[in-house]
């Protein structure tokens, strides 16, 4: 499975580049605008062709759900640790981990979860630059939860995530931070096909 993560700021011609991304086999997006509002987020999915709504993941702005055909939500680690999240029977829900030892111990609620940095980050310089995260998930005993590589992760790496054992990888920096995204995107889902 190939995640995209949005960034955070809005960007010319996101959504344009989003529906590209699904049209050449994208398997979920994760929204993530933590700066917008419920008018300027309702706007940005219905940029989004309809069809592609139900591979959408809210980051926020939950109760927009509703309106479209979304069921999967996203709550960071620190919501989880403080309890603001709420159990749903209707939905797929993920989280983040920054380590092995917290995605063993997570219920089985969460579908997935996102474990970063596996690599040095592309969109914030100098994050992970000494991350064991790659070694560390040898460790892993959790089979029920599907783990998500994030950080760094490109065409020229993508495998050796997959290698170490995840279920999928999540591309953020590598998409955003490149004025050929939709061809890294070809080339790293191509990799992880061959």
């Amino acid at each position: 499975m190939i995640i995209v993560i949005t960034p955070e700021e809005m960007m010319k011609n996101e959504t344009e580049l989003i529906n590209e991304l699904f049209q050449e086999g994208l398997d979920v997006l994760h929204i993530r605008k933590p700066f917008i509002n419920s008018e300027e987020m309702t706007d940005f999915i219905n940029q989004i062709n309809s069809g592609f709504h139900s591979k959408l993941v809210l980051h926020s702005h939950y109760d927009l759900a509703k309106n479209f055909t979304v069921s999967r939500f996203h709550f960071r680690e620190i919501d989880r640790q403080n309890g603001l999240f709420k159990s749903f029977t209707d939905k797929i829900i993920s989280t983040s981990v920054h380590d092995i030892e917290t995605f063993n111990e997570l219920d089985e609620e969460w579908v997935y979860a996102f474990i970063s940095p596996i690599f040095p980050s592309i969109s914030k310089k100098g994050y992970g630059e000494n991350s064991t995260i790659l070694n560390d998930i040898k460790k892993r005993t959790h089979s029920n939860v599907k783990l998500m590589a994030l950080g760094g992760i490109n065409e020229n790496n993508i495998n050796n995530a997959f290698e170490s054992g995840v279920d999928g990888v999540a591309l953020l920096g590598a998409i955003w931070e490149n004025d050929e995204p939709l061809n890294v995107f070809k080339k790293c889902r191509q990799n992880v096909l061959s």
